[in-house]
């Protein structure tokens, strides 16, 4: 079974930055895609970032781009998500995901994500 831990949310305010991390674990696919998806306050879990598995493919959501990047760490299965500019909107619950497809793109849910971690973002 995967397992995701993810780490470095936290209150933060309008402007500044933070580096979530996310580390898996049980995955026995070659190839796959890991993520982060936000779920904010009143609104639909999103999916704001994903790299495939060597690293060469990004997706970001359009509320994303410009803003964050993510990123492969070196060791296998670790992601990274480096949020600059925060806005109040960024507030929410970030998940770590990750699944053997892209997701996004077809509007369905990872097939595995973590206990999440909380952004708060003030004005």
């Amino acid at each position: 079974q995967v397992q995701l831990e993810e780490s470095g949310g936290g209150p933060v305010q309008a402007g500044g930055s933070l580096r979530l991390s996310c580390t898996s674990s049980g995955s026995t696919f070659s190839s796959y895609y890991m993520g982060w998806l936000r779920q904010a306050p009143g609104k639909e879990r999103e999916t704001v970032a994903a790299i495939n598995w060597n690293g060469a493919s990004t997706y970001y959501a359009d509320s994303a781009k410009g803003r964050f990047t993510i990123s492969k760490g070196n060791a296998k299965n670790t992601v990274y998500l480096q949020m600059n500019s925060l806005k109040p909107e960024d507030t929410g619950v970030y998940y770590c995901a990750t699944d053997q497809g892209n997701w996004w793109a077809y509007g369905s849910s990872p097939q595995s994500w973590g206990q999440g971690t909380q952004v708060t973002v003030s004005s």
